[in-house]
């Protein structure tokens, strides 16, 4: 064979080699630029305002400062406030979701589908119109009060009690601008974001380890607690983030339902930004506060959550 056919041979390989590595990395490119809406939208919605509540937290109309946190303790009874309310919400939901995900993951596939669509039709109502139904419910001449005195509850406590001199008739029930309606509130909007994910980890449990469990003499309360339970946690963490989160930050709940008589830090926050008090640098430190508050009690129940997974029969 000739030098010339050698070179030309060797020439058309190299170009056949480039060629796949080129393909090769478009087709790797390819599949990475699928990514780039999502990282762009995080980078808009959520790194950059992360970014400016910082600089806003640590700055003033003087500069650099850290005087927006100096005030921070006289702020910690609406921190309190807001953990407390949030953690009740969070700890109801979890009471009402975890049974209410079992039951419906031990039905037939067809009636799973048609239980979790009636859990989620109330969710398709906009949020700022289903806490305005609550309030027409618990409103003092709302429906529930309204339904008492059509029964006579209210005639019937004013005659147990008439012989107390001190007794002062009631006519209703204070149910609206309470602590317990902002944890109701919370907890009718946020439930079946405890009970999506608790479900969704449970009907993935292969039933072969159950069946195993019990083959070994273990009875129903001992399969959950041993096998259903630990299985299961990563969906119980899933679910008390996503109610915790949005609890402790709410404000429309609070003001709606609330009445604004208990302050949290969603109301706090809100007046910083939006209300008479405007010091959006003050607003950034309390956020800022709020999210490394989340943080760290994310961290805790993750933490807690660690190899928990693992079913041990003892």
């Amino acid at each position: 064979m000739s030098k010339k056919a050698c070179s030309q041979k060797g020439t058309k390989a190299f170009c056949l080699s480039g060629a796949r590595k080129i393909k090769t990395f478009f087709k790797r490119h390819q599949k990475q630029s699928f990514a780039y809406p999502y990282i762009m939208w995080m980078a808009i919605f959520v790194v950059i305002p992360i970014i400016l509540i910082g600089v806003y937290a640590f700055t003033d109309s003087g500069g650099f400062t850290f005087r927006n946190f100096a005030g921070m303790a006289s702020y910690a009874p609406v921190f309190g406030r807001s953990l407390w309310l949030a953690f009740l919400a969070t700890a109801i939901c979890l009471f009402i979701g975890y049974p209410v995900a079992l039951a419906i993951s031990r039905r037939n596939l067809k009636s799973q589908r048609i239980l979790m669509m009636l859990l989620m039709l109330p969710m398709w109502i906009n949020f700022l119109l289903r806490t305005y139904a609550w309030m027409s419910l618990l409103e003092n001449t709302g429906l529930i009060n309204r339904a008492l005195a059509f029964l006579g509850v209210f005639e019937l406590i004013n005659s147990l009690n008439s012989g107390n001199p001190s007794y002062i008739p009631i006519d209703h029930f204070q149910m609206i601008n309470t602590g317990g309606a902002v944890v109701l509130g919370m907890v009718y909007n946020y439930l079946p974001f405890m009970i999506l994910p608790i479900h969704s980890v449970i009907i993935k449990i292969d039933p072969f380890v159950i069946e195993a469990a019990q083959d070994l003499g273990a009875n129903r309360p001992t399969v959950f607690r041993k096998v259903i339970l630990p299985l299961s946690l990563s969906g119980v963490i899933s679910g008390i983030t996503m109610v915790f989160v949005p609890s402790v930050s709410t404000f429309v709940i609070s003001k709606l339902l609330g009445g604004g008589t208990d302050m949290l830090l969603g109301d706090l926050i809100e007046m910083q930004f939006l209300g008479a008090a405007y010091n959006p640098h003050l607003g950034s430190a309390i956020s800022l506060i709020m999210m490394a508050i989340v943080v760290l009690c994310m961290s805790i129940m993750n933490r807690f959550g660690e190899g928990e997974e693992q079913a041990v029969l003892m």
